[in-house]
């Protein structure tokens, strides 16, 4: 791997240290970033099907509102495990609790918003 000028030994490959030193950040503490992206996805789903069914009633009926949200939540909720479970592979943080409160927050809503809105 070539490296920068300043990074790395005499002739030696890239270290551990010079990696992360050229990043800036190690990926595993980025699991707030990502939270706050599922986040805005999860929202912008909301408000996108919202704006559907309230400026388009006539194209975009309520039943079909409300299983495109359900269907993308869903997919963007494992995007996110993935995203997260990935990020963190072989370190010790542990972001469970996060993790669930973000997917519990996003159900709720999701299912308040399917029961009740119309």
């Amino acid at each position: 791997m070539t490296l920068p000028k300043g990074f790395g030994g005499g002739g030696g490959g890239a270290s551990r240290a010079d990696v992360e030193g050229m990043i800036g950040r190690r990926i595993e503490n980025y699991t707030n970033l990502i939270t706050l992206s599922y986040l805005g996805a999860f929202f912008a789903t909301v408000f996108g099907t919202m704006v559907g069914y309230l400026y388009y009633p006539w194209a975009y009926a309520s039943a079909s509102g409300h299983f495109a949200m359900i269907v993308l939540t869903i997919v963007e909720a494992l995007g996110y495990i993935f995203c997260v479970k990935v990020a963190e592979e072989g370190t010790t943080k542990k972001s469970n609790g996060q993790i669930t409160v973000a997917l519990v927050g996003t159900t709720i809503i999701m299912l308040y918003v399917a029961l009740y809105v119309s």
